[in-house]
């Protein structure tokens, strides 16, 4: 997992977005890897994926959670349905999403009513869940992500030099991944740090490698995909794409950056 949008390499400048996926790239040939599903088949143990059902089939599904045998099922009561059905074979594994949360949280901010009801869904939801799965069951809970709630962004190139020397933007609001014209990184850094002093990290290409950012080991193909100029948020400041103003100015909650809140998240056991 790089970011939202990453390039594909040898494209002439094409992204590519992990949630709406292009059909032109192959989901097994650009997450290779054999994901914890496949592995967990490959050792007889039933795996189940339970989620909303136009999930099915996408790309992202294909590269990160492939291997799994996939349930549709839309609304709490039918996922729960299709948790407790999917248990039956011994041993089992069985992963539920449910997306309501983040989605009120980008619409409406955490904490919102919005966002509130949609915790409580939740809350309903882990406790049908608990109730319906046979005796001696774990239930593990856990979230991808935390969010925070923006109040000040900066676009980029309005009113700023930022675009100079910049031929494609990636990532997204919390975390950019800024492609350069050859020979222009050193330049390119320096200007976005004095820009930004401390409100935003920014990083090489080889420094963000080299801190960890994307895990201990990062493959030829990652490298590739990755912006030569990576930008976090240190506060709740996000940064514009000029090309996607209305879509990401009008998100109030977002995530992706290396906060506390958007990166500690919780693993409770029932």
């Amino acid at each position: 997992m790089l970011g939202y949008t990453v390039r594909v390499p040898r494209s002439d400048n094409r992204l590519l977005n992990a949630l709406k996926w292009d059909e032109r790239v192959d989901p097994v040939m650009w997450q290779k890897v054999p994901t914890f599903f496949e592995r967990a088949m490959n050792n007889s143990i039933s795996v189940t994926h339970v989620a909303a059902k136009r999930y099915e089939g996408s790309g992202f599904t294909q590269a990160a959670l492939r291997g799994a045998k996939y349930v549709g099922a839309n609304g709490i009561d039918e996922m729960v349905q299709a948790v407790k059905l999917a248990l039956a074979p011994k041993p089992s594994f069985v992963y539920t999403y449910l997306n309501t949360l983040d989605s009120a949280g980008h619409s409406d901010g955490v904490g919102s009513d919005k966002w509130l009801t949609a915790l409580q869904q939740v809350g309903d939801f882990i406790s049908k869940i608990i109730q319906s799965v046979p005796e001696g069951t774990r239930v593990w809970i856990t979230s991808d992500h935390g969010m925070v709630n923006s109040t000040e962004q900066i676009v980029l190139g309005e009113d700023n030099k930022l675009l100079e020397n910049v031929t494609l933007i990636g990532g997204e609001p919390r975390a950019r991944h800024i492609y350069l014209t050859e020979g222009s990184e050193s330049e390119s850094i320096a200007q976005w740090r004095e820009f930004f002093g401390g409100k935003v990290q920014i990083f090489s290409k080889p420094d963000a490698i080299g801190a960890g950012l994307f895990g201990q080991t990062v493959t030829e193909d990652s490298a590739d995909r990755m912006g030569d100029l990576i930008a976090i948020p240190n506060t709740d400041l996000i940064l514009i794409d000029p090309a996607r103003v209305k879509e990401e100015s009008s998100m109030v909650g977002h995530h992706g950056g290396t906060t506390d809140i958007e990166v500690e998240i919780p693993l409770l056991l029932a």
